[in-house]
């Protein structure tokens, strides 16, 4: 009765059902799952990326259901190219083994106010093993409704055929030491042939883990002796942004980092964060942040997973209302996506912007970002301000497609750290 209380609420606030997605982003569409997890196992600040053929390398993805009793749950694989859209490939032509298995890996919470149940799965094992490299999407289903999208998460399959270095700098093609970050990027192609060196190679960047900036370009400036220079390309540059923000709900006994009040009014724990402010005109000022990630932790556990609780969690920015333009939340938590649950929403009885959002307790990263009217891509200028020492990370993955086949290859992966 409870958690149906709690799902209820849920509807109501971020307006979400279960439905066929119509993106391929790492999402949730059912309002009664949360906490969706992608990392590769043992390493959770790692790109989402395994090794091709290296049978030890597995991505782990984890959520969780606010269930009392499990669900027979199944998944499937789809290779999508560097676009992530559907290639329409047989199952044959990426997976040895059948491409559907069950989500037996499962476990009920402890002792906690909002009853969940958490799963993981593990890809690949003994009966799903992939044989191309690429981009994939892991979708998630109840077995007595299989064409019903529950969820669905993103990670990728590297060969590491084509060696990929990248530098960052404040010295942009647009200004210097100022608020752009720009990246010069080398792709060297030698053991791998490449017939049309400006139209088969496609070098994807995203700054910090988000999507809706993201850049992918083909054109090098120069190639030398099969190596692709990718320099003074003016779509490789990035407005610097700054530091994320912290908070940390790890109890409901105490305030952690950037809590201000806890109580409790049924059916959960209320967790009210310190009112936020833009930081655009304050100047910078370092802190060492995840870029966005979170962490599910609950301070007097050994096992957070099923130890944490689910905590209403609130936050408030003090800003002007802006008319033309929409604030969002950004980070992993609301899965980088402009939808209802990120949204900020302006109360005119306080004069600020709010949101409430079911959370697991832990320690996350945010920052806000404006989305003008119209638009689906973000800024960091008008709340966060840009400043060229930000600490940012980006992640460049390369696709090599060459004429006449079916699908976009993922041969090269690597990240570079702005300002170390």
């Amino acid at each position: 009765m409870l958690n149906r209380l709690i799902i209820s609420l849920l509807v109501l606030l971020s307006g979400t059902s279960a439905a066929y997605p119509d993106d391929t982003s790492t999402a949730i569409f059912d309002p009664s799952f949360r906490t969706l997890q992608v990392e590769v196992e043992g390493d959770p600040y790692a790109p989402d990326v395994i090794v091709l053929g290296d049978n030890a390398d597995r991505i782990v993805i984890s959520f969780d259901e606010l269930a009392s009793d499990r669900r027979y749950l199944r998944y499937q694989l789809i290779h999508c190219d560097r676009n992530w859209q559907p290639e329409q490939l047989v199952d044959t032509e990426f997976l040895d083994g059948f491409n559907e298995a069950p989500v037996e890996d499962y476990r009920y919470s402890r002792a906690t106010l909002v009853q969940y149940v958490h799963y993981t799965i593990r890809i690949p094992d003994e009966n799903m093993r992939i044989t191309a490299p690429g981009n994939y999407l892991v979708r998630v289903y109840d077995e007595s409704d299989p064409d019903v999208t529950l969820l669905q998460a993103r990670f990728g399959v590297c060969d590491f055929s084509m060696d990929t270095r990248a530098s960052v700098t404040s010295r942009t093609d647009i200004d210097t030491n100022l608020t752009h970050q720009q990246l010069d990027v080398t792709v060297d192609t030698k053991r791998t042939p490449v017939r049309d060196m400006f139209g088969d190679v496609y070098v994807s960047v995203t700054q910090n883990g988000r999507i809706d900036n993201s850049i992918t370009v083909n054109r090098p400036l120069r190639v030398n002796a099969g190596v692709q220079i990718y320099e003074h390309n003016r779509e490789l540059i990035f407005p610097a942004g700054n530091e994320y923000r912290r908070i940390e709900p790890i109890s409901t006994q105490y305030p952690g980092m950037g809590v201000e009040n806890i109580e409790y009014h049924a059916p959960v724990y209320q967790i009210t964060l310190a009112t936020d402010f833009p930081r655009n005109r304050s100047g910078y000022l370092y802190d060492s942040t995840q870029h966005g990630r979170f962490l599910v932790r609950e301070y007097n556990s050994t096992d957070s997973d099923v130890d944490a609780d689910y905590v209403m969690t609130h936050f408030a920015l003090e800003i002007p209302k802006m008319e033309d333009a929409d604030v969002f939340l950004d980070g992993d938590f609301v899965m980088r996506k402009f939808d209802p649950m990120s949204r900020m929403v302006w109360n005119n009885a306080t004069g600020r912007y709010e949101a409430s959002l079911l959370l697991k307790q832990g320690a996350y990263n945010y920052q806000y970002l404006t989305v003008p009217h119209g638009l689906m891509k973000g800024f960091t200028a008008p709340v966060e301000g840009d400043y060229h020492e930000t600490v940012n990370e980006y992640e460049i993955r390369v696709y090599h497609r060459p004429a006449g086949t079916r699908y976009d290859r993922l041969v090269g992966v690597t990240t570079v750290t702005s300002g170390l």
